[in-house]
C-alpha cells in the first residue's frame, strides 16, 4: 500500500515529521517498507531562457542561453518548438539523471555545438505523456529554486506491509484514523459531497443469484453531459507517485477513491449498455475482453455484470472492455457495489487476474460506505468532467448489524501484560470508531462497519495493545522448567535433525523441493488419488501432494545435470503424503546421487581413484546411505533385515526393502529403473533411497541418562572364515543369519567378504565367503571349543540355506 505524505495529510492534521510518522506506522502495526524522498527530482531547477538563437548547422535546432539563477548563464542545444527567450522552464545539469528518457546527462556537442544540460519536457520527468514541447512555467516562477517543490513533485511516497486482517487500512483515510488514535495528529472530518441531482436513473439493474451473500448490494447513479478529458496534474501525480498510469477523469477518479477511501468503484459508458443490467453467476463458456485486453473464459462460480450484450464486467475484480469509458463518452453509469470476499477470492485465483478492486474486496470492504462512496464519487466527477447527476438507485441491501462484543477491561493485563487503564482503553477504541457502551469493568463495544477482522474480546485487546505501545511490553524470562537438562525436542523432531547431520557427513548437500509435484509423478510413485489432489493449484503442474521425496530430488539432479553439474549427491528430511489425514503424513529422509558422487569422491582424477572414488554410483552407495541414517538415529543395526527388491520404480535386481521384522518396513533403496527416469525426463547413472522416520519404535525410556560403564573382554578376538557353495538365488543376508544365530553370544559379527561365480562350482551355484567374528568374555576358548562352534556355524547354514561348506 503507497501513498504520499501531502495525500495522507489531506485526511491528518499534524506537524509531524517523515520520520515520526514512520516510525509510529511500524509501532501501530503498518509496518514501513520503503519511503522514497523524491531524492532523483533534487538536481532539476527553475531557469529562465534569456536568448533563443537558430542552430547554424540545424533547422530544427535552437540554441539557448540559460539563466540558472547563480548568474552564470548556460548554453543549451534545444529542439523543442515551444522554446523561445523569456520562457522559465525545468533545468536539468549535466550529470543528472533524466527518469523519462533514462539518461544521465553529460556535456556534448550536437551538431558542434556544445550544450551543457537540457530544458525538460513533462514527459521527460514522468509528469505526464506530454511531449508536445519543454515545461512552460509562469514568469513569476522562481528562477534558481528547485523545480520539484515548486510543483509538489517532492512529495515523500511511503509504502507500508498491510496485513490480510487490516482492510480498513486499504484507504489512507483508514490509515490516517490509525494515526490520529495513536495520538499523532487529529483526523479531519470530510466534507459532505455537494452537488444538484436532477431526474431518475432509468437503468434497471437486477440481482439474479442464488446466493445472496455473492451480492450483498448494489448502489448505481447516471451521470449525464460527461466531457471524459485528462484529470487534473494533482490527481495525475499523485497516481504516478503511487504507481498508477493515468488514463482519463473518469477511470483515475475510480482508482483515485480506491486508494484514498479503500472503495473500488466502476464506471460504464451508459450508451454502450443494451438493456437491463443483471448480477449473476456466470455461464460455462462465457467469455469477456477484460480491461486489460485479455480474454477470459468464465465458470458459475464466478459474479458477473451482464446486459443484452453479455458479460460486461466480472464482479468486484475488473470491468470489460466492451462498455468501458473513453474520450467519447458522454453519459455514464457509476457503480459501488458490495461482493463476497471468499467468492472474490477464488474467481480472482481461478482467473489469474490480480488488481486494486481485487485486493479490497476479498479483505471486505465498508458495506455502510457502499452510497457515501457513490456521492463523493459522483461529486469528483461532476468537478472534473461537468454533467449533470441523476438520483442514485440501490439495490439489494439490507443494512449492516454491527457486531457487539462484551469487553472486559481486565483482559488487556491478562492477555498482554500491559497496565492500562479503562479511560485509556475506551479512548483508543473510540478513537478508532468502536462505540463502548458501560461504565464498570466489563462494556459492550460494537464493531465498526470498517472492521470484519474483529470478531472477539482478544481482537480489542489487540487493538488496545498496538495503539498504547507493544514496544511498552517488558522482556521477562520464560519460567524455569524444574528439571536440568530435560529434554525439549520430539522423537520426530531429533531423528530429523540427526538424519540431516548424518546425510551431510556423508558429503550431501541439503534440498528443499516442493511438496507439489505433477499428477502423471505422483502416480508414477504410488500416489495419485483424488484424496491428494489440490483445488486450487499454483500451477498446472503442482497438482499433487507428492507420495515420495524421489520426484523432486531426481529432476532437481536433472536440473543442475542440464547446467554442467553432473556428479550432484542431494538430500531432503521432509514431509510425505499417503492420504489426506494427518496419519496420512509421514517424516522421510530421502537422498539421490548421480553420476560418480559417491561417499570416496566425485569426478574422474587420479586422486579420487586412489582411494576408490571416481566410480560411478550404484546400489551400494544408496544403501550405505539408508543404513547410516538407520545407525544415526540409535536403531539397533542387529535386528534390521534386508530383502531384495523394492518398489516398481527402483530397478528390480539392484534395490532392496529394509525392514524391522517382517512387517515393519523403514526403507527402500536402489538404483532407479529406465522406465522411470524416462518418464521424468531423467538421464545418467542415479541411485537413491529413502527412510521412514516415522516407522522406526520408540527408544525404550532408561532409568537414567548416565552411560553404563564400559564393559570390555579381556580376551583375545578370534576370526574364522567360511566359504560356502549355494544356490545363486539364495541372498548372503540369510547365510549372514544362519551364521549368527549359532551362538549369539560368543559371535559378535557376520561379514560378507567375497562372491565367486565359475563354472567350478557348477550350474547355478555361486560361492559367499563370509568372516566371523568371535569374542569370547568369561574365558580362553579351547581347540574343542572351536570346533564345536564351527560344526554349529556350517551346520545352521547347509541346513537354512541348503548350501554345502566349499573345499
Amino acid at each position: 500500500m503507497k501513498f504520499t505524505l501531502s495525500w495522507l495529510k489531506d485526511h491528518l492534521d499534524t506537524d509531524a515529521t517523515l520520520d515520526e510518522i514512520c516510525e509510529r506506522l511500524t509501532a501501530i502495526g503498518l509496518e514501513v517498507e520503503d519511503v522514497d524522498d523524491r531524492a532523483a527530482y533534487k538536481p532539476f531547477s527553475i531557469a529562465k531562457i534569456l536568448t533563443a538563437e537558430k542552430h547554424p548547422e540545424a533547422d530544427r535546432l535552437k540554441v539557448l542561453t540559460v539563466d540558472a539563477g547563480d548568474g552564470k548563464p548556460v548554453q543549451i542545444v534545444c529542439g523543442a518548438p515551444n522554446a523561445r527567450a523569456g520562457l522559465v522552464g525545468a533545468l536539468a545539469r549535466p550529470g543528472t539523471y533524466v527518469p523519462g528518457i533514462d539518461v544521465t546527462l553529460s556535456v556534448g556537442k550536437i551538431r558542434g555545438v556544445e550544450s551543457h544540460g537540457m530544458m525538460c519536457s513533462e514527459k521527460e520527468l514522468n509528469i505526464s505523456e506530454d511531449h508536445n514541447g519543454i515545461i512552460d512555467l509562469p514568469e513569476d516562477a522562481p528562477v534558481g529554486t528547485s523545480f520539484a517543490t515548486y510543483i509538489g513533485l517532492d512529495d515523500p511516497v511511503i509504502e507500508i506491509n498491510l496485513t490480510p486482517n487490516r482492510p480498513d487500512c486499504t484507504s489512507i483515510y483508514g490509515i490516517a484514523r490509525d494515526l490520529a488514535a495513536s495520538g499523532l495528529g487529529k483526523l479531519k472530518t470530510p466534507k459532505a459531497p455537494s452537488f444538484a441531482v436532477e431526474g431518475e436513473t432509468a437503468q434497471e439493474v437486477r440481482i439474479e443469484l442464488d446466493d445472496a451473500r455473492l451480492c450483498p448490494g448494489f448502489a448505481y447513479r447516471l451521470v449525464r453531459g460527461v466531457k471524459n478529458g485528462p484529470s487534473p496534474k494533482w490527481m495525475q501525480q499523485r497516481l504516478k507517485a503511487i504507481g498508477l498510469r493515468p488514463i482519463s477523469a473518469l477511470v483515475d477518479v475510480t482508482n483515485y477513491m480506491t486508494f484514498d477511501q479503500g472503495r473500488p468503484m466502476h464506471v460504464f459508458d451508459a450508451d454502450k449498455v443494451k438493456g437491463a443490467l443483471m448480477v449473476r453467476r456466470a455461464k460455462d463458456g462465457e467469455e469477456i475482453l477484460a480491461l486489460d485486453t485479455r480474454t477470459y473464459k468464465l465458470t458459475p462460480n464466478t459474479v458477473v455484470i451482464a446486459d443484452d450484450n453479455g458479460v460486461e464486467s466480472i464482479g468486484g475484480i475488473m470491468g470489460g472492455e466492451h462498455s468501458g469509458c473513453d474520450e467519447n463518452t458522454t453519459n455514464v453509469l457509476v457503480e459501488s457495489a458490495l461482493w463476497d470476499p471468499i467468492n472474490i477470492a477464488k474467481s480472482g485465483r481461478s482467473l489469474g487476474i490480480i488488481t486494486d478492486a481485487r485486493y479490497r474486496f476479498e479483505r471486505g470492504v465498508d458495506p455502510e460506505y457502499m452510497i457515501p462512496g457513490l456521492d463523493l464519487t459522483t461529486q469528483l466527477i461532476v468537478d472534473m468532467c461537468g454533467g449533470t447527476a441523476a438520483a442514485s438507485k440501490v439495490v439489494g441491501y439490507k443494512g449492516h448489524e454491527k457486531k457487539v462484543v462484551s469487553f472486559p477491561f481486565s483482559e488487556v493485563k491478562r492477555l498482554t501484560g500491559l497496565t492500562v487503564s479503562n479511560t485509556e482503553a475506551r479512548t483508543i477504541l473510540t478513537g478508532l470508531g468502536f462505540e463502548v457502551e458501560g461504565d464498570g469493568e466489563v462494556v459492550k463495544v460494537a464493531v465498526p462497519s470498517w472492521r470484519p477482522d474483529v470478531d472477539g474480546k482478544a481482537d480489542l485487546v489487540e487493538e488496545v495493545m498496538r495503539i498504547h505501545g507493544v514496544d511498552k511490553i517488558k522482556p521477562e524470562p520464560l519460567p524455569p522448567t524444574g528439571s536440568v537438562n530435560g529434554r525439549i525436542l520430539t522423537t520426530l523432531q531429533i531423528r530429523t535433525r540427526t538424519a540431516k547431520r548424518a546425510l551431510a557427513a556423508r558429503g550431501m548437500l541439503e534440498a528443499v523441493t516442493w511438496s507439489f509435484i505433477p499428477e502423471d509423478q505422483a502416480k508414477l510413485f504410488g500416489g495419485g488419488s483424488a484424496a491428494l489432489k489440490l483445488a486450487n493449484p499454483i500451477a498446472a503442474d503442482m497438482s499433487d501432494m507428492r507420495p515420495s521425496l524421489l520426484p523432486g530430488l531426481l529432476t532437481a539432479a536433472q536440473r543442475n545435470a542440464d547446467r554442467g553439474f553432473g556428479d550432484v549427491a542431494i538430500f531432503e528430511v521432509s514431509g510425505t503424503y499417503e492420504g489426506d489425514t494427518p496419519e496420512g503424513q509421514r517424516r522421510v529422509a530421502g537422498g539421490v546421487r548421480r553420476g560418480t558422487a559417491s561417499l570416496a569422491g566425485a569426478g574422474r582424477m587420479w586422486s579420487n581413484a586412489t582411494k576408490g572414488g571416481g566410480k560411478p554410483v550404484d546400489v551400494y552407495d544408496a544403501k550405505a546411505d539408508a543404513l547410516a541414517v538407520l545407525e544415526a538415529c540409535g536403531l539397533p543395526m542387529g535386528n534390521v533385515q534386508i530383502e531384495q527388491g523394492g518398489p516398481e520404480w527402483y530397478h528390480p535386481g539392484r534395490s532392496g526393502t529394509i525392514k524391522m521384522g517382517p512387517k515393519v518396513v523403514l526403507g527402500t533403496f536402489g538404483e532407479f529403473h529406465p522406465k522411470t527416469l524416462a518418464a521424468l525426463d531423467v538421464s545418467g547413472v542415479l541411485c537413491g533411497f529413502e527412510i521412514y522416520l516415522d516407522a522406526m519404535q520408540e527408544p525404550k525410556k532408561k532409568p537414567t541418562r548416565t552411560k553404563p560403564a564400559l564393559d570390555l573382554s579381556p580376551f583375545q578376538m578370534v576370526k574364522r572364515d567360511f566359504a560356502f557353495v549355494v544356490e545363486k538365488q539364495v541372498e548372503a543376508g540369510a547365510i549372514i543369519k544362519a551364521a549368527t544365530s549359532a551362538d549369539r553370544k560368543l559371535i559378535t559379527g557376520v561379514n560378507v567378504f567375497d562372491v565367486f561365480e565359475g563354472t567350478s562350482l557348477g550350474e547355478g551355484k555361486k560361492s559367499v565367503a563370509i568372516e566371523v567374528l568371535i569374542q569370547p568374555s568369561d574365558k580362553t576358548l579351547t581347540d574343542e571349543d572351536f570346533d564345536a562352534l564351527t560344526k554349529k556355524i556350517v551346520g545352521n547354514v547347509e541346513k537354512t540355506t541348503g548350501g554345502a561348506l566349499r573345499a
